[in-house]
């Protein structure tokens, strides 16, 4: 697999592309074997949650959304500061971008076809126009995402739409859901307003697909978060730092997680 960053043309290219369908792929970009210490890290995170908040069932039965600590395995900088990644970002929101999110979402065998919805509400809604893009997920999975354990399924191009239109374009069948499968290493920028909807697992085994969120240097959103331990401030970049100031400095990440607040998450 090629992991070398990507020429500025290139970045150039898939910027468009998430400008152009609300999402773009990037092929093989993280090493398989960060995300395999990213998955073994991740099962009993899952399991306890599951466990403690199973009764929620706020994304759907079946499914779960699972706030990650900021700490190793999950506090990599070679994923959030990668230099593909963050190119197309600073491309589609700024040089100055905020990271906000660092979180999974995961269909079990049992889990349904949500609602199509977007991610957020538009800005300025009583315009009757989208903006450009101001909040993006980054989504790379932890096993190789296939037809049987959920793809994810986008209409291409609904984030420049209002919701009512795109909805309208869909069932007028002017646009489709489509299905994106990936394989472990790649990974997805996509603008969190186009119509899309998660699929059933029906394999047997989680599909966790990790999301980290970048939002434009002015935008706040109170029910995302990342708690950044005070102890490890002196290990990151300048960069890093810059990218988390809006987050809360915590003295520890031991003891009971709080219940998730990122409850209400389809517009």
């Amino acid at each position: 697999m090629n992991h070398a960053r990507r020429t500025s043309a290139e970045l150039d290219e898939l910027a468009h592309a998430a400008q152009r369908d609300g999402f773009c792929l990037i092929k093989s970009l993280i090493p398989k074997s960060l995300l395999l210490s990213w998955r073994e890290a991740f099962a009993p995170l899952l399991d306890a949650h599951v466990a403690r908040e199973g009764h929620l069932k706020n994304r759907g039965p079946g499914r779960y959304y699972v706030t990650l600590p900021f700490k190793a395995p999950f506090a990599e900088p070679r994923i959030y500061e990668d230099e593909t990644i963050l190119g197309v970002v600073e491309r589609l929101i700024g040089a100055d971008m905020t990271m906000v999110q660092l979180a999974t979402d995961t269909p079990l065998l049992g889990s349904d076809y949500q609602d199509v919805h977007r991610d957020t509400p538009p800005l300025f809604p009583e315009t009757g126009r989208e903006t450009p893009a101001f909040q993006l997920a980054v989504n790379f999975p932890l096993v190789d995402v296939t037809a049987e354990n959920g793809p994810i399924e986008i209409a291409r191009g609904t984030h420049m739409l209002s919701k009512a239109e795109g909805m309208r374009r869909l069932e007028q069948g002017e646009v489709a859901l489509e299905p994106i499968p990936m394989e472990l290493g790649d990974v997805m920028v996509r603008d969190v307003r186009g119509l899309h909807r998660g699929t059933p697992n029906r394999s047997r085994e989680p599909r966790p697909m990790v999301v980290i969120g970048y939002s434009r240097r002015w935008l706040f959103r109170p029910e995302v978060s990342i708690r950044v331990p005070r102890e490890s401030l002196p290990h990151l970049s300048e960069r890093a730092k810059r990218m988390l100031r809006f987050n809360p400095i915590v003295e520890s990440l031991d003891g009971p997680d709080e219940t998730e607040v990122y409850q209400a998450f389809a517009y």
